[in-house]
């Protein structure tokens, strides 16, 4: 990365926690790192949870509560949208105060979000939840890789991402399988409830075992920068989300939503060039060819990964009548591929120190995985749709959290918060703008596949017209046939839109530059990462 215009004047004072065996002052112990993980692994547990565990009982939220497929997507798209726009808030807000206690105060945020879904009378009320649910797992997402980071030197994070995968795993597989029994037995309010003790126990956790240096400094908030990209950021998701529905691509409406937005964002960008002390995104990281090439590959597979496999719960539902809970346990397949690459990818990365190979290889197989999901449909047979998503799992695993160590491994201690985040940030905002887009395409096809099976049948009706999600429960058996087939096609089709985005993504990781993982926190001396007159003490 290049430092030429950072200055690290040196500090008066930097007492951190005791080296381990090794020797590397500022590094924690093997011990001493699982004991604070464990924290860290349960919050990020919570975060995974609120959207697998949810993702099977959309189809019964939203026939409850009278939504349409425009409702099904921004009930995930709400929380992508705070998320996202809130990821690099979270991560600067780490390079300046007392990480423990952000990841607790997300922890309450999300808590208090799931509290407000669970009581949700209309789906308005259950969006806007979501919505705040999405504030804490922004700050969950940026701040449980930004303390690791803290405590792990790159070279070793490989070993550490490992277990990342396996709870990113656990949260996948047992998401769908526990929000499927709830639905069929308590309700689908519980799946807003049931992650909230979870979150309770990692909060006491953490209050008990993560000890790790904080750089007390001088703070200047970018409240001006911060408004500005949340607005700039929101309005353009919001014309994604519902241009083609309720209202067309070319109107009045549309391109106000478009030129407002990237005015305003074209406004935080240069609020953080030249107005802003302490700017939210620091600009000068996208010197680093690396994390330039990254950010754009995350961009282009959060949008898709989340874009195509959010719809896989619907798919297995709507277009092969399963229950809830049978639809979750299709969710082994990928999440299975996911944690075996996850876990073997980084253990590899952290003998040799070399990662670029497996972020290549990784991509390559996710372009066959979206390519081989192109082409199921409601008569694919179950074996090969779970052998198709084994194959983007094995991918996925092999990608996403190796790109965040490609970043932060070039990354100095004193940006490592905003590094981290802006990786997250763009992968999330990926996968807001492919849940949407995908969306829209999936209800429009849907809709024509539907009208199209009707008229066959010599049905002339409202069903064909609408964006509504069916009940097949309540549906004669021509009809429900016709639905399903619908929803099967679309569902293949979702995947080819979203293959040309990660071959693009494959381009980009292409053109990264390989840096060996460094063995230390820092690449610098530890001082030199600290402003004028900051000092390092643990966080207690």
């Amino acid at each position: 990365m290049n430092r030429a215009s950072v200055s690290h004047p040196q500090p008066t004072t930097a007492p951190v926690a005791a080296p381990p065996a090794s020797g590397q002052p500022g590094q924690m112990s093997h011990r001493e790192v699982m004991e604070a993980l464990s924290g860290l692994l349960l919050a990020m547990f919570v975060a995974m949870l609120s959207s697998t565990i949810v993702s099977n009982a959309l189809p019964r939220i939203v026939t409850d509560l009278d939504g349409s497929q425009t409702g099904y997507t921004w009930v995930v798209v709400a929380t992508l949208l705070t998320m996202t726009a809130t990821t690099p808030i979270w991560g600067k807000l780490a390079d300046q105060f007392n990480k423990k206690i952000l990841v607790q105060s997300a922890l309450v945020i999300f808590s208090i979000g799931s509290v407000i879904a669970g009581f949700a009378p209309s789906m308005e009320v259950l969006i806007g939840a979501r919505a705040i649910q999405g504030l804490g797992v922004g700050g969950l997402t940026a701040l449980v890789q930004v303390v690791i980071a803290t405590m792990v030197p790159p070279r070793e994070r490989g070993r550490y991402a490992g277990y990342i995968g396996a709870v990113f795993a656990m949260a996948t597989i047992s998401g769908p399988l526990v929000g499927g029994l709830l639905v069929d037995t308590v309700g689908w309010r519980w799946c807003f409830f049931f992650g909230i003790p979870v979150a309770l126990v990692a909060f006491v956790v953490l209050q008990k075992t993560l000890r790790i240096p904080v750089v007390k400094r001088e703070v200047h908030i970018d409240y001006l920068g911060a408004t500005l990209l949340v607005g700039g950021v929101s309005l353009l998701l919001v014309w994604v989300s519902l241009a083609g529905s309720q209202f067309a691509w070319t109107s009045t409406t549309s391109i106000a939503l478009v030129l407002g937005g990237l005015v305003v964002v074209a406004a935080a960008i240069y609020v953080e060039i030249k107005v802003a002390r302490d700017p939210i995104i620091p600009m000068r990281l996208f010197r680093d060819r690396t994390t330039s090439l990254a950010t754009l590959a995350s961009v282009l597979i959060g949008l898709a990964m989340f874009g195509a496999t959010v719809y896989l719960s619907q798919y297995f539902q709507l277009a092969r009548g399963m229950s809830p809970t049978k639809a979750g346990l299709m969710s082994v397949a990928m999440v299975g591929g996911l944690l075996v690459s996850s876990i073997i990818s980084g253990r590899l990365i952290t003998k040799t120190g070399k990662w670029k190979k497996f972020l290549v290889g990784g991509m390559v197989l996710v372009i066959v995985g979206l390519l081989l999901l192109s082409t199921i449909d409601d008569t694919t047979n179950l074996w090969v749709v779970g052998a198709f998503m084994a194959v983007l799992g094995l991918g996925l695993g092999a990608t996403m959290q190796n790109l965040v160590l490609a970043v932060q491994n070039n990354t100095s201690q004193a940006d490592m918060g905003a590094a981290s985040a802006l990786v997250a940030f763009f992968r999330s905002l990926g996968g807001s703008v492919g849940v949407s887009a995908l969306g829209a395409v999936l209800g429009h096809q849907v809709a024509d596949e539907i009208s199209r099976g009707l008229a066959k049948l010599g049905i002339q009706g409202a069903v064909g017209d609408t964006h509504q999600i069916p009940d097949l429960a309540t549906l004669p058996e021509p009809v429900r046939v016709v639905v399903e087939h619908a929803f099967g096609v679309a569902t293949g089709h979702i995947f080819l839109v979203a293959a040309p985005f990660a071959v693009a993504a494959l381009v980009a990781v292409l053109f990264i530059q390989e840096v060996p993982m460094r063995e230390t926190l820092e690449d610098e001396p530890r001082e030199a990462a600290l402003a004028p007159g900051a000092t390092a003490v643990l966080e207690r």
